[in-house]
């Protein structure tokens, strides 16, 4: 699932060596095909402007957008669990589940940051991989929103992501909270589209809001 490693480096702070794979990026989503044409058409636009855009420009967009505030965090327990102490339970069940298929991390890296996330999932079987996206759908769908209502043609990374897992059975509720929200406010009332949810997505009932109501185990 090259098109998951795609969408991860998208989604990474922008090097060299991301406008250096440009190229090769196109021809994986062209060869795989695992997205809708418009989709792919709408990352593949993404992917002109990025070539097309210098480096430092990237970067600082990049850090506006994902590194000032908590609403638009690229990590998935921050809009789960926020500053709960259920958080590092999340994430030690999380990094388990990576150690378990030889998927290490640096000892500055946290595994629910989502570009890691999806970089693990493109290294496994298409069905886990898809089962553990479908989990973390509300969060991904929550993003997209967000980052349309500001412009940000980021958007179509987690258009993608959310065409690959389905929409959550709360996208309207996502939507018509996204868009009473202020600038930087970040989402306090979601827990009741959690409840609807049922994402299993930690593999511990203690571990945060998302799965409140139990579930199954993520794939090991």
């Amino acid at each position: 699932m090259k098109t998951l490693k795609v969408l991860s480096a998208l989604l990474s702070y922008p090097q060299p060596e991301l406008l250096a794979a440009l190229e090769e990026m196109v021809d994986v989503l062209e060869h795989e095909q695992m997205l809708p044409d418009h989709t792919r058409k709408a990352v593949l636009t993404l992917l002109e402007r990025l070539n097309g855009t210098d480096l430092l420009e990237l970067q600082e967009q990049y850090v506006t957008l994902f590194d000032r505030g908590r609403a638009l965090s690229l990590h998935l327990y921050e809009h789960v669990c926020g500053e709960s102490r259920q958080r590092g339970q999340a994430m030690v069940n999380l990094l388990g589940i990576y150690r378990r298929h030889g998927f290490e991390l640096s000892a500055r890296e946290l595994p629910d940051y989502i570009p890691l996330f999806l970089e693990y999932l493109s290294q496994r079987p298409q069905g886990e991989a898809i089962e553990l996206l479908v989990a973390a759908s509300p969060v991904l769908a929550l993003l997209s929103a967000r980052l349309a209502g500001r412009g940000s043609d980021y958007h179509v990374v987690f258009d993608a992501l959310t065409e690959l897992a389905g929409e959550p059975r709360g996208m309207e509720d996502i939507r018509r909270t996204v868009a009473g929200e202020g600038q930087d406010e970040t989402l306090l009332n979601m827990d009741a589209i959690w409840e609807e949810e049922a994402v299993t997505f930690v593999a511990s009932h203690d571990a945060c809001p998302l799965n409140r109501k139990g579930g199954d185990q993520p794939p090991h």
